[in-house]
């Protein structure tokens, strides 16, 4: 940082102590290392590469290359693929690219619906995506009464591969509880000439970590990104099947970006080392275990689970059955006034607006590196409930705030700072 400015270290200072003191239960949220930061921070930033390894446009990069290689290698390894791409500056990049790689506008694509656990790259009218492809949407099957209900109706995928013949099948979402098996997407897609593209963007990081199934075997294209349960920076990579590998290099630069982020580049580096080690498969495994205990717990809250539960990071909530005026916008902003950071978010058949919404999406990633376990997402839940319960009441809110930074304490994802 510049000598002398106070006033960005203030702010800093300030992002520190809020990520300190209050619950980050954000699901695309983590807590990087240290020596993560550390490279996203370095020299490398200084370094224009346009191009990839040893065919760059600038001189100069014969660290950078080697940088680069090693990214390459690590995640290729980690996820057992034969091409890595590590230049996408975030999943939606990636996404875009794998995009250009495999289609024309205009073709068809099947991907999950986006009011039922779908991303905004996946067929979104307001997104590149839906405005220039042809997204056809799969859902959910109907909510039953004991849980088995909300999973991905692979039913439907087939019947609408075969009507409407798409040029990729899309597996992947942003809010969905469950296991995605690839298997099924596998078969389906060979049944109908479909090329088959897994977005990871969400389970990356428990796939390294051996807590969910790995798509790279299945799948022509894997999509992820590398700062949600991968705990890496900032940003998105893409794997795929070596026959694709130069259609992807080529949508990525020159069709989509310009100078990668070596810097960036080499933070993935550090995660993919990171993600490959023993006690990374202890964190993916205590991640599930910590969302299976935080939906247990907000079940006998009162809350209704979509899906019944969690096999992954993430506990989608139905608000309805605690208070059926209750918003997802009005839970967002009473939990962040409480020291609790969450999100609303849509749930299947969602009556209310995606900017209203009937549900909170929770998810365990971050306070997992900061070391919690299953008794504190007991205490969260708890705490989650008092405060929406006891909304309007700003002692009530007070307090729990007040809990919630007694609790952050004893778990502080950077002991002695952080920035």
């Amino acid at each position: 940082m510049a000598a002398g400015d106070l006033e960005l270290q203030q702010l800093l200072e300030r992002e520190l102590e809020r990520q300190q003191t209050t619950l980050q239960l954000i699901a695309s949220e983590n807590f990087t290392s240290r020596a993560v930061m550390a490279a996203t921070g370095s020299v490398l930033t200084n370094k224009y590469s346009e191009g990839y390894p040893h065919k760059r446009y600038y001189g100069g990069n014969r660290v950078v290359d080697d940088v680069e290689d090693l990214a390459r290698q690590r995640a290729s390894r980690l996820f057992g693929a034969d091409h890595a791409n590590v230049q996408p500056h975030s999943g939606a990049s990636a996404n875009d690219a794998a995009y250009m790689a495999l289609l024309e506008p205009g073709d068809t694509v099947l991907a999950m619906r986006l009011d039922q656990g779908g991303h905004l790259t996946h067929g979104s009218p307001v997104n590149f995506s839906g405005q220039r492809y042809r997204f056809v949407a799969y859902g959910v099957t109907p909510a039953r009464p004991d849980g088995s209900g909300e999973r991905i109706d692979l039913d439907q995928v087939a019947e609408l591969a075969r009507t409407e013949r798409p040029k990729v099948i899309v597996a992947g979402a942003t809010a969905y509880p469950r296991t995605i098996d690839p298997q099924p997407f596998r078969s389906i897609a060979d049944d109908v000439g479909a090329r088959f593209l897994c977005d990871a963007a969400h389970p990356a990081g428990l796939i390294a970590g051996g807590a969910h199934p790995n798509p790279a075997p299945f799948a022509d294209v894997v999509t992820f990104t590398t700062h949600k349960t991968l705990r890496g920076p900032r940003g998105g990579a893409i794997l795929c099947r070596a026959e694709l590998a130069a259609d992807i290099d080529r949508a990525v630069f020159p069709g989509l970006q310009g100078g990668p982020l070596e810097h960036v580049i080499a933070a993935k580096a550090v995660a993919f080392h990171e993600a490959a080690q023993p006690s990374f498969r202890a964190y993916a495994a205590q991640v599930v275990a910590n969302a299976r205990a935080l939906a247990q717990a907000l079940a006998e809250e009162g809350f209704r689970l979509v899906s019944g539960g969690t096999d992954n990071h993430l506990v989608l909530v139905d608000l309805r059955s605690f208070d059926p005026d209750l918003t997802g916008k009005v839970a967002q902003e009473v939990l962040d006034g409480a020291g609790i950071t969450c999100n609303r978010n849509q749930i299947p058949g969602d009556p209310r607006s995606p900017f209203v919404t009937s549900g909170l999406r929770l998810g365990t990633p971050a306070m997992t590196t900061a070391g919690m376990g299953g008794p504190e997402m007991t205490e969260v839940a708890q705490l989650v409930g008092r405060a929406l319960r006891g909304r309007s009441d700003e002692s009530t809110l007070g307090a729990v705030a007040d809990e919630v930074r007694n609790l952050c304490a004893k778990f502080p994802p950077y002991p002695a700072g952080g920035h």
